[in-house]
């Protein structure tokens, strides 16, 4: 089930509110619990069992952990390898295979496997279970139905946040719904489906229309576009659905962390990582990153330490050459700032002409990697980077449209309304004391709201980016 679908946002959302709102304390997570497995059954209840495997696997793993302190590292390992196994069957099997013929010649049959939507954001949910409980830092969990309610919570299920268990032991016992949070929940919720439905939609028709053909085959400046378009549009749909999961679960009484701050706005890599997809970020730092001695051991461990992390985030994000290839290009980046002691860029101290250069620096890095991330293959990320520098020779003759074809003028609006909103300009808008600043604020969400709401009626499917991943 889709947030940004009339099923979901008229009859699923309100009946499962209504439930919550109206029933004792004791009924809150049972009723989210059956509410969230409604959720993910619904796309492909095929997959259902596959969830719940995993929540099984990581409830007994725990439990062995726990119990048997000498074992403890065996069984750690062996849920480990469990949940990593789920992954790679069902996300990376058939990639395997196509790389085993391509190298050996070989003739393997790749498999008809259909990956479950969100396993990779589960699973790594489930992992941060059972390793916290492992390092002690949370309590083993011995009713699994409270385990599987923070492994399947619907509102973050699909696409993140991912949801560390030591940040959101304490409330799965207890949380308290007031008024205040259930307002504030809703705004941030319309916040991110006008932000999916409005911009990122919008954006994404420009995206499509320059992406379906050979690089050859537009102008330079057509390049460039496609490259900005895509950067924006991933912001705001990736962005947009954490808005909309954290607004979710501040309605239902959960504090989830933020997930993005103004990445955009970055002056260096490492600036950008700590804004960008805080959660996954945040997530290898503290179960890969440190467990492999972080920058603890000298400068040559720290960039090894670093390499494997952006390698694994590469290859987390799917199983193709093109998001390895897009770790790799940010963690050679990262390497490069940490090698040179490229301290941050936040500093207002720094000269303006530094920042600026800075700033285009890193524009330069991220909208380049984001080609990589969306070229279906690394050939034509290759020839799409090669146009945008003047290093391909084009087709000018075959060129089928003119660069007037790809963006109108309502688009070119919507790109200067995702420029704004991606700089800190309305951060604080749901904070508004001012009374009559706070009705004005409340009039136009629900403007965006019915925007959106005519939007989501009148188009087609629409998932987000992320559920791929």
């Amino acid at each position: 089930m889709l947030f940004s679908s009339m099923t979901f946002v008229f009859v699923f959302l309100p009946i499962v509110l209504l439930l919550y709102l109206v029933t004792k304390r004791e009924l809150h997570n049972p009723i989210l619990l059956v509410a969230s497995i409604i959720f993910y059954a619904w796309g492909e209840p095929k997959y259902l069992a596959i969830m719940l495997l995993t929540i099984l696997a990581n409830y007994l793993g725990a439990i062995g952990i726990n119990k048997y302190k000498n074992q403890s590292t065996f069984i750690l390992i062996l849920t480990i390898l469990t949940n990593i196994g789920f992954l790679i069957y069902f996300k990376y099997f058939n990639f395997l295979i196509s790389n085993c013929n391509s190298i050996f010649h070989s003739h393997i049959s790749a498999l008809d496997i259909v990956m479950p939507i969100g396993i990779s954001f589960y699973t790594f949910q489930a992992l941060s279970y059972v390793i916290d409980v492992y390092r002690g830092e949370c309590k083993v969990q011995k009713n699994i139905y409270k385990l599987a309610l923070y492994i399947c919570l619907f509102p973050q299920l699909i696409a993140g946040p991912i949801v560390k268990y030591h940040d959101i032991e304490e409330q799965i016992d207890s949380r308290e719904v007031n008024f205040d949070k259930v307002s504030y929940g809703v705004k941030r919720f319309i916040i991110g489906l006008s932000k999916k439905m409005l911009i990122a939609n919008t954006l994404g028709a420009i995206v499509d229309k320059i992406f379906v053909q050979d690089p050859h085959n537009f102008s330079h400046i057509v390049a460039w576009l496609g490259s900005f378009a895509y950067t924006f549009q991933l912001y705001f749909d990736f962005s947009g659905y954490s808005d909309m999961a954290i607004g979710l679960g501040m309605i239902f009484g959960f504090r989830f962390m933020e997930n993005f701050n103004y990445p955009y706005i970055s002056k260096s890599i490492t600036e950008f990582w700590r804004r960008w997809h805080i959660s996954l970020s945040t997530w290898f730092k503290q179960y890969v990153y440190i467990s492999l001695g972080g920058n603890r051991e000298g400068k040559l461990k720290t960039f090894r330490n670093l390499g494997i992390v952006f390698l694994l985030t590469g290859i987390w994000h799917g199983a193709e050459w093109t998001f390895i290839i897009w770790g790799i290009w940010h963690g050679f980046f990262i390497i490069l700032e940490k090698g040179l002691n490229i301290k941050d860029f936040e500093s207002k101290t720094h000269p303006t002409w530094i920042n600026v250069l800075m700033h285009i620096y890193c524009i330069f890095v991220f909208s380049v990697g984001w080609v990589i991330f969306r070229s279906p293959n690394m050939t034509y990320a290759w020839r799409y980077v090669m146009n945008m520098f003047g290093g391909l020779r084009l087709h000018t003759n075959e060129f089928l449209f003119s660069n007037q074809y790809y963006i109108d003028r309502f688009e070119i609006l919507v790109f200067i309304v995702a420029i704004l909103c991606s700089m800190p300009i309305f951060k604080n808008i749901l904070n508004v004391e001012n009374k009559p600043a706070k009705a004005f604020i409340n009039i136009w969400l629900l403007f965006l709201f019915f925007l959106s709401a005519i939007t989501i009626a009148s188009s087609t499917y629409n998932p987000f980016i992320y559920f791929r991943f």
